[in-house]
């Protein structure tokens, strides 16, 4: 892995006093838990936000973002330096082209992050699709696939594109809670879980608002429809991921390269070799019990036959023998 250069984190200096209270609080909270650094992998498909979503926790333009331009097939690593504490954020292109799953892509990133430990997943998408497909599921199997199920104990969903008018005359936390509860299953049934297997309550989801159009509070912070300020409360949830008692994800050769195939069935070779030696002596039982009947039959048919040999025939058959 390349040297990896690590700048300080100039950027939280943009943002407004209250936040930066807020942030360094809780990267102070994680050093106080011998975390001193956090590598954030984010992920999704194209045009959700991601790279906006880098650039807005960083408070830098560290993630070129177009809206007529397409994304670039390789990831770029981001990271930050702040009293001690590094932060190292991985944009990563989108995984759908024309479609279909972009494998190129997700190949591209699976090689890149080689050992590279994923401390969070943000698994990007938008609040304002209105409805999730099969392709969502795709991409929450690929991303699966790729990382393993354990990656979704590490993840928040962020939903992107927060500042909406719901349709239909929802409001807002009702259309908020239809839309979170549609994308968990999805991430459900495309990564192959129970219901049970991710964290209680369900897995953690963020809303996000990157536009310059976002509201603000009294202390001049981004804030959502109800209030909350956005980019604080995303680092807290990170902070509670890290918390939650899961591991990383440690990304090595075996995890690049999958399975190894000459390992497949290794562990039913003693089983088979069991089952054939019982079955060869089983066998040879068998073999051993018929040729020891076989002998035994063939002593009786000559006793028999030894026996009719010396038997003295009845007088009628010794007068019908005359007569003949």
């Amino acid at each position: 892995m390349a040297t990896q250069l690590i700048r300080e984190w100039t950027g939280i200096q943009q943002f407004p006093p209250a936040t930066q209270s807020k942030l360094l609080e809780l990267l102070g909270k994680l050093k106080q838990e011998n975390v001193s650094t956090l590598t954030i992998l984010v992920m999704g498909k194209g045009g959700v936000g991601k790279s906006s979503t880098v650039n807005s926790i960083l408070g830098e333009r560290v993630a070129a973002v177009s809206a007529f331009q397409s994304e670039g097939l390789r990831p770029v690593i981001c990271s930050r330096s702040r009293a001690g504490f590094t932060l190292n954020i991985i944009d990563t292109p989108g995984l759908v082209e024309g479609g279909y799953i972009n494998e190129r892509a997700l190949d591209i990133i699976k090689r890149f992050l080689f050992n590279r430990t994923i401390d969070v997943l943000l698994y990007v998408d938008r609040l304002d699709a209105y409805r999730v497909d099969n392709l969502d599921r795709q991409v929450i199997k690929a991303i699966t696939d790729s990382f393993g199920k354990g990656i979704w104990h590490r993840a928040i969903t962020v939903l992107t594109h927060a500042q909406l008018s719901p349709p239909d005359g929802l409001n807002y936390d009702e259309f908020f809670t239809r839309r979170s509860a549609a994308l968990l299953k999805v991430v459900r049934l495309g990564a192959r879980i129970k219901k049970q297997e991710l964290q209680d309550p369900a897995m953690p989801i963020a809303l996000v608002e990157n536009s310059g159009r976002c509201n603000v509070n009294e202390s001049g912070e981004k804030v959502l429809p109800n209030g909350t300020a956005w980019i604080p409360h995303l680092v807290n949830m990170i902070t509670e991921v890290i918390s939650n008692g899961s591991k990383p994800i440690v990304v090595d050769k075996k995890l690049i390269e999958g399975p190894n195939p000459n390992d497949r069935g290794k562990f039913f070779i003693p089983l088979i070799l069991a089952f054939q030696a019982s079955y060869s002596k089983s066998y040879f039982l068998l073999i051993h019990h018929l040729y020891k009947y076989f002998f035994v039959v063939k002593k009786i048919q000559q006793k028999i036959k030894e026996d009719i040999a010396l038997e003295i025939p009845p007088d009628w058959e010794l007068r019908d023998v005359g007569f003949s």
